[in-house]
């Protein structure tokens, strides 16, 4: 079977079980976010943190639980690493240098995953299980339930309530990432992921020498880091080690867990608003741009030209043997079009095309189908946008699912959109000007200053992935990158929030022969030209002076 072949024959199997799980996922998390009842564990936590679940919250409230919450996460993740020497199971491992120990905190509380650290050589079973893992599921329920806001946001009328964050953060780890969790575990286990608390065992090499080798509660962290679009990896080399994906099958049940979550959330987006059909609209414009981008990225690794491309049958430094160039593709599209950062081949060493695939999928937004809930919750502020265009167009007031876009909702929209591309850019410039920052690059030339773009893209997006080139442990990138990260992921949900708030304040307006069908497929085409218009216009310079320069001229 040729290599291209079988990486369609992947897809075929991946949208086939996607598709599989779309319905019940999403009628479920539907159901959750819906019901009035509590089950008895949730109370317990209620009661612990001394919320009350039953109290509806505007958004301000909404957004202050989000902000609090992250806050007390930070600081307890940056206390955990700093203390690590002196606590139990840590395996000998010392405390982690305070700007490293900041970095990383803010890394997984906004869901990024950024790691400046090798991760067995740093973090010991205490801070992975009590303080990493644990970020992996409350980071993740935390972009959900601030989803589920915007969506109650065009749901609901003539009221600013938005439901109750505590609630929603409650059951979105209990009755969704965990329980989902819980058998992807077993699933990697039984393909070979190695789930133990062992110490630091010394292991003969093939030709003489030995090599350190540490175990780990692996297949537990693995499961919901990419389920929760998180990306975090137990070892350095993330999901290209053996421990954390053994093989093909692993590889393609990691993706088909990346990709799950945030496909389901349109219909569950689609059940809440009354309307299927608005949530398929949605899933359409993120299949196309899934799959468009997928099918490009194979183009390119299997199809740049020159001897040794044409000897290995395509693009293959970088990647492993047992994913081939299919494999790693679909995976590194799967991992930049979210927010999961997690690698299985590493992006540097991908054609200058391929780089640049990896790096627009993330200066999208991620939303194709993105982050869990931050995916969803993009994709519905560019399809505020996209219906305020089209009502420019025909000189009438926009409407989306029966509320008005006026002048404060699309200015909420502007900010969402323009917050991200200002960290972005604006660190960027300052890394190249700076004469510190530059002496962290491997390359020089257009390469090194993808490697820097690619950096801050990762982190002000809350990906997570690096392009495996810059040595990003430093103060200046361990500081700036924490900011960008903290800034990139809270910013937006203040906008995100305040939109909800004004949308469900509105009376609905009632569907006339003029309204826009935002149902229908001339709505997922305008919504794709939106996303794609936008994006280009935002970073095609930064683009033409990185990848797109490196590709051209290879």
């Amino acid at each position: 079977m040729s290599p291209v072949l079988a990486g369609a024959l992947q897809m075929l199997a991946l949208v086939a079980a996607l598709a599989l799980a779309h319905r019940p996922l999403g009628d479920h998390m539907a159901r959750v976010y819906s019901s009035t009842r509590h089950l008895r564990v949730e109370k317990w936590i209620y009661r612990a943190v001394g919320a009350d679940p039953a109290t509806e919250m505007r958004w301000p409230a909404y957004l202050r639980g989000v902000l609090a919450f992250s806050a007390v996460g930070v600081v307890f993740l940056y206390l955990l690493q700093r203390l690590q020497g002196s606590l139990p199971g840590s395996l000998g491992f010392a405390s982690i240098d305070p700007d490293q120990a900041f970095n990383t905190a803010a890394s997984f509380v906004a869901n990024t995953n950024w790691q400046s650290y090798y991760g067995e050589q740093a973090m010991g079973h205490v801070v992975q299980t009590g303080g990493l893992a644990v970020q992996n599921f409350v980071s993740a329920a935390v972009g959900m339930a601030v989803a589920v806001a915007l969506v109650r946001g065009f749901a609901r009328s003539r009221t600013g309530e938005l439901g109750n964050f505590w609630s929603d953060l409650v059951r979105g780890t209990v009755r969704v990432l965990l329980p989902i969790s819980v058998v992807g575990a077993l699933v990697l286990v039984a393909t070979g992921v190695i789930q133990n608390f062992s110490g630091i065992h010394e292991v003969g090499q093939f030709g003489g020498g030995t090599q350190q080798w540490n175990g780990g509660a692996v297949a537990s962290q693995e499961a919901v880091k990419v389920l929760g679009t998180n990306g975090g990896g137990y070892f350095n080399a993330n999901s290209a080690h053996p421990f954390e994906n053994p093989d093909g099958l692993s590889n393609l049940f990691e993706v088909f867990l990346i990709l799950l979550i945030p496909s389901a959330m349109t219909r569950t987006f689609g059940r809440m608003v009354g309307s299927l059909k608005q949530g398929y609209a949605i899933l359409a414009t993120m299949a196309t741009i899934w799959l468009g981008f997928t099918a490009l990225m194979m183009w390119t690794e299997f199809s740049h030209h020159g001897p040794a491309f044409d000897l290995a049958g395509g693009a293959t430094e970088g990647k492993e043997t047992r994913f081939g160039i299919a494999g790693s593709s679909i995976f590194a599209v799967a991992t930049t079009l979210t927010s999961t950062g997690a690698v299985n081949s590493f992006h540097s060493s991908y054609t200058g095309l391929g780089g640049g695939i990896t790096l627009l999928g993330m200066q999208l937004g991620e939303i194709a189908p993105g982050g869990v809930g931050s995916g969803l919750y993009g994709m519905l502020i560019m399809a505020v946008v996209a219906v305020f265009l089209a009502g420019l167009m025909v000189g009438r007031t926009p409407e989306y699912l029966g509320k008005k876009i006026g002048t404060r909702e699309i200015k909420l929209a502007a900010c969402y959109i323009l917050i991200t591309p200002a960290l972005v850019l604006g660190f960027t410039a300052a890394a190249m000007a700076l004469p510190t920052p530059g002496d962290s690059m491997t390359n020089t030339g257009a390469h090194g200053f993808s490697e820097i773009l690619y950096a801050y893209t990762s982190g002000a997006n809350n990906n997570g992935s690096a392009f495996a080139g810059l040595n990003a442990d430093t103060q200046w990138f361990n500081t700036t990158l924490g900011i960008v990260m903290l800034l990139g992921r809270f910013l937006p949900m203040v906008f995100v929030l305040a939109l909800a708030g004004s949308l469900a304040r509105q009376s609905p307006v009632p569907a006339t022969a003029g309204t826009l069908g935002t149902q229908k497929p001339l709505f997922s085409g305008l919504l794709l030209a939106t996303v794609m218009i936008v994006t280009g216009l935002t970073y095609f310079p930064a683009l033409a002076l990185g990848p797109l320069a490196e590709g051209l001229a290879s």
